[in-house]
């Protein structure tokens, strides 16, 4: 068996990752040179990968895409997932029943079987549980209508989840705030990066990551 990893580069994929021992890719989606949602620089993500000793298969979307292009090109990355010897994909969602369906869907028939396995634990152990397993990680983006902005370019720590109003998810699955994994379980050496200025994109605060040249 081998796995690849929809690589989000976030904490609930790189949790996800260090659960299985035979992963060998990563693959992620990139347009005008950043992680859509996640919002970081391509090289951060490359970057990731060289520390994780993985090879990723960066999938480029036109802005806007529609969806027809989008599962085109993405079917070409799970058929290169495939060609590579690959029989699994492993998704690091949690709990959004419309967003897994739409995951099988999209499987249905490539000869790839998902896998969620962190689907339906309880958020709260869960995020605890990535901190105390030594995933170290920068939110780069948070809702400012649900948490407060600030907490953009904070670690992902037990004082950030203090910080959080209650009715946010610890692990931010609805959208509330977003992670850049620098370092965790797989990785052969931290991934260097600097916090620079919160700006705004998109509606979000976002802090804007650079890889460190002096490390």
């Amino acid at each position: 068996m081998a796995a690849w990893v929809s690589w989000s580069c976030g904490k609930d994929a790189a949790y996800a990752l260090g659960l299985r021992a035979d992963v060998t890719g990563l693959f992620t989606t990139v347009s005008a040179g950043r992680v859509p949602v996640h919002g970081v620089p391509r090289e951060l993500v490359e970057a990731q990968a060289a520390a994780l000793g993985l090879p990723l298969h960066v999938v480029e979307l036109p802005w806007p895409c529609p969806n027809a292009e989008y599962e085109r090109r993405t079917g070409a990355a799970l058929a290169a997932a495939r060609a590579a010897g690959a029989d699994t994909v492993v998704y690091g969602d949690l709990f959004l029943a419309d967003i897994r369906a739409y995951r099988e869907r999209t499987l249905a028939g490539t000869g790839l079987t998902p896998e969620f396995p962190l689907w339906g634990r309880p958020t709260g152990p869960l995020a605890r549980a990535m901190i105390a397993a030594g995933l170290r990680a920068v939110v780069v983006s948070v809702d400012p209508a649900r948490v407060p902005a600030e907490l953009a370019g904070h670690a992902f720590d037990e004082e950030f989840l203090a910080a959080l109003p209650e009715a946010v998810d610890p692990c931010g699955e609805n959208g509330e705030f977003h992670t850049f994994v620098t370092d965790g379980p797989g990785f052969r050496s931290p991934v260097p990066v600097v916090v620079g200025d919160v700006g705004e994109r998109d509606g979000m605060a976002v802090a804007e990551l650079g890889l460190s040249r002096s490390a």
